[in-house]
């Protein structure tokens, strides 16, 4: 079920900017970084429209580490709702706890631990709970019906943002990963390596 797959293995960074002086400076590159998803309940931005759905979220709240407000290793991309839920909580990291070994979800929407350390995480962050169960049935029903009835409409749903974040453009103070501006899905795209769903 490609539209909640967890990745197989621990999220690696790839872009490393430092320096900026809000965080919402850093929402550029953590759109591209986490696939425009979110990384506890995979939402899309394709399914809201509105990137105003999303949260830039500190793992480690800034109420207890205010030094590590503006650190991109402690910001993760959250879709409001798991945010909200999340707010001063200390999760398991979803990036390493998250992965398609140890968390399933099942076509009628539920999702399912298999280890102790995503059983808590998906508690923790009410995973399983009735809403989150429902938008998953939704979004798979609404799946398969353009799949079946309106290809273009089952791309877009399960597609890129039309309008990619530039990274190339954007000049951070610092940036420790260089090279991961290459392997952004606006380059690809424009070297016409992107693929058409993910």
């Amino acid at each position: 079920m490609i539209e909640y797959s967890y990745p197989a293995t621990r999220h690696r960074r790839r872009h490393g900017p430092a320096g900026y002086h809000d965080v919402e400076s850093f929402r550029p590159w953590l759109r591209d970084e986490f696939s425009f998803r979110c990384v506890y309940c995979l939402e899309r931005e394709a399914w809201s429209n509105l990137m105003t759905a999303f949260a830039i979220d500190h793992f480690v709240p800034v109420s207890t580490h205010p030094a590590s407000s503006l650190d991109y290793e402690n910001l993760l991309y959250a879709c409001r709702a798991c945010n909200a839920v999340k707010g001063q909580l200390r999760v398991p990291d979803p990036l390493k706890v998250m992965l398609s070994e140890t968390v399933v979800v099942h076509g009628d929407g539920h999702i399912e631990g298999r280890s102790d350390e995503a059983r808590l995480l998906i508690d923790m962050m009410q995973l399983d709970r009735p809403a989150y169960v429902a938008r998953r049935q939704l979004v798979q029903y609404m799946l398969q019906l353009a799949e079946t009835h309106d290809p273009i409409f089952y791309r877009g749903l399960l597609g890129f943002p039309v309008e990619l974040p530039d990274l190339s453009r954007l000049r951070p103070p610092f940036n420790s990963k260089p090279n991961g501006i290459a392997k952004s899905f606006h380059a690809q795209r424009k070297g016409g390596n992107l693929p058409a769903t993910f």
